[in-house]
């Protein structure tokens, strides 16, 4: 190999710094698709949208998952699923459209104490970089855990979020009813 032909110093720097970020890629995505709390969520059902020939159809898709720190809370939340050549190979970029409903579904108890906003549950919705959260709070004037659904990137997040609000009653005639705020770190 000639002189002329080798590769210069700055370019062998910048084949090992893109090889770097890759890597960095490969290890961050898995983790930030993770979900929070190791929780996996149910999948209910799903319907088509758009019919598209030869390849999935575009679908909504509704999952239910319990919050891991309240018992007693579930959430169900929807979320478009992209079809066509990019959803069938995984690499379609999900919108942000996503819908929530939670609601108390057996008595309340608190596992541990919580900060405002924090994940309940988290999942990616993009080959690279974009997720969705769900997060909870407490409204401690109402007494009533609020969740929010939205969905961020690591450069643009999207504004397009819904929230759900569940007010803390007794269950089954009992009179005991825990007050958000006690939990509240």
């Amino acid at each position: 190999m000639t002189v002329a032909n080798r590769p210069s110093r700055v370019s062998r720097l910048a084949n090992r710094a893109r090889c770097g970020a890759f890597l960095l890629a490969a290890l961050l995505v898995p983790a930030l698709s993770a979900p929070a709390m190791a929780q996996e969520p149910n999948l209910i059902f799903k319907k088509s949208t758009v019919w598209k020939f030869l390849t999935p159809d575009d679908k909504l898709a509704v999952y239910g998952i319990d919050d891991p720190v309240v018992d007693g809370v579930a959430c169900h939340y929807t979320t478009p699923e992209k079809g066509g050549l990019k959803g069938m190979v995984g690499v379609a970029e999900e919108v942000s459209d996503i819908s929530l409903a939670c609601r108390q579904v057996g008595p309340i108890s608190f596992k541990s104490k919580f900060e405002q906003g924090d994940v309940v549950f988290r999942e990616g919705r993009s080959f690279f970089f974009k997720r969705m959260q769900i997060v909870r709070g407490c409204d401690t004037k109402r007494n009533v855990l609020v969740y929010l659904v939205y969905s961020d990137k690591l450069i643009d997040g999207s504004p397009k979020n819904s929230t759900s609000t569940v007010p803390i009653m007794p269950w089954g005639g009992g009179a005991d009813v825990l007050k958000c705020a006690d939990f509240l770190k």
